[in-house]
């Protein structure tokens, strides 16, 4: 049973202003920001961004695009085809990609930060690779790089008011934990309803810290699963980003957030397309408690210590069918 209360909202222009302030904690505005981001990743992990000043036609540019590069056909996105020699960038067919071991009813392009040969020495090397863009739809990679930049930015501030959120300064997500972030994007098109498997992505949480989420307007098929274990409908909302946060975050805050479970169910007879950006923390960071405040209300550290690298690249080896 799916039921529909809305998610949180998070209305952040007034910390994106003082963003750059060193007291913007004692600004009330900011606090109020603090305030609903506290709320929304205690009670759901999950919740909708607002005033972000990301323009919407970008936002729907990225998903136009993306379309485009879908409708194209097979011969022609198999060009940049996903392999292991990649380092898992590029195209995959759909059912290609599986969740808990099911193929997942989507096609997708992953892109991620790309690792140069010995960059993070033997923890790096499965990611070792470059991006593979494509040569259509036109003006595609222009657009994508301009996107991923503004992405990892808001992304950032965003962490700043988490930061706060959870007893620290502002700036607890810099230097060793992420100063030089590693970061994932990865574009998807699911196919309309087919009477066959409807499912387009398994239930997952996601890997690192946050998740901004640029969703078709008018196709409602993620569903997420509350603290009550009830599945609950994420219907998009024009001009927003979908945000959670990730299985890194959650050992940070020492369980006071939780990387929500969620899913993707596509019951529209209308193909969907979704551009997922992973801000994540840097790639060798050994992840643990943060200590503040607000992390011991809940006890001794509940959480092992856990390098992000090794959790992706664990995750990334385990995600695709072989061949």
């Amino acid at each position: 049973m799916i039921s529909h209360p809305p998610l949180c909202y998070a209305y952040i222009s007034p910390l994106l202003a003082k963003s750059d302030d060193p007291k913007m904690a004692d600004d009330p505005a900011v606090l109020d920001v603090v305030t609903q981001l506290d709320k929304a990743c205690t009670e759901a992990g999950f919740f909708y961004v607002k005033g972000h000043g990301i323009p919407d036609n970008l936002l729907k540019g990225v998903r136009d695009i993306t379309r485009r590069f879908f409708e194209l056909p097979y011969e022609e996105k198999a060009k940049i085809k996903m392999t292991p020699a990649t380092g898992y960038r590029g195209y995959e067919k759909i059912g290609e990609n599986i969740t808990q071991g099911a193929p997942d009813m989507q096609e997708a392009i992953d892109f991620y930060r790309e690792v140069s040969k010995g960059m993070y020495g033997d923890l790096g090397k499965v990611m070792e690779g470059y991006n593979q863009w494509p040569q259509n739809p036109p003006k595609f990679r222009i657009l994508m790089e301009e996107y991923i930049s503004l992405c990892k930015d808001l992304a950032k501030k965003i962490m700043c008011g988490i930061a706060l959120a959870l007893g620290g300064s502002p700036y607890e997500f810099e230097g060793d934990r992420a100063g030089d972030p590693f970061w994932y994007m990865r574009i998807i098109g699911y196919p309309g309803l087919s009477g066959e498997n409807d499912i387009g992505c398994g239930a997952h949480t996601d890997y690192g810290l946050l998740t901004l989420l640029n969703q078709d307007d008018d196709i409602n098929a993620l569903q997420v699963r509350n603290l009550s274990g009830e599945w609950i409908s994420a219907p998009p909302v024009p001009g927003t980003f979908v945000c959670n946060i990730g299985d890194m975050l959650k050992i940070y805050s020492n369980g006071l957030y939780e990387s929500t479970l969620h899913r993707v169910i596509n019951n529209s007879s209308k193909y969907r397309v979704s551009v997922v950006y992973f801000y994540e923390t840097n790639f060798d960071t050994v992840v643990e408690p943060l200590d503040t405040y607000k992390t011991r209300t809940k006890g001794d550290k509940k959480f092992e210590r856990a390098v992000y690298g090794e959790h992706l690249v664990k995750k990334v080896l385990t995600n695709f069918v072989e061949e």
